[in-house]
């Protein structure tokens, strides 16, 4: 007997969580420096999870398009 269709787990499903689990709060106030060991552990401090970062990539590769398209446009009435 198959499992039916929407009872799967897809794979976008194991994305980006939005909530951390106590351990992984704890670790990240550590890495702030907001963690003192022997703290309690219950009411922990708000935590910011982490966002993917935004690309340069593409304001990079568009800036040499735009400069190299320029000397092609002189180059172009000058051979008339």
């Amino acid at each position: 007997m198959s499992i039916h269709s929407s009872l799967k787990v897809t794979s976008g499903s194991s994305g980006q969580r939005n909530v951390w689990t106590r351990t992984e709060r704890i670790a990240a106030l550590k890495k702030q420096g907001r963690w003192n060991d022997g703290d309690k552990v219950t009411g922990l401090r708000k935590v910011r999870t982490r966002f993917k970062a935004k690309s340069k990539a593409k304001k990079a590769d568009a800036a040499p398009a735009a400069g190299a398209a320029a000397p092609a446009a002189k180059a172009a009435p000058a051979k008339k």
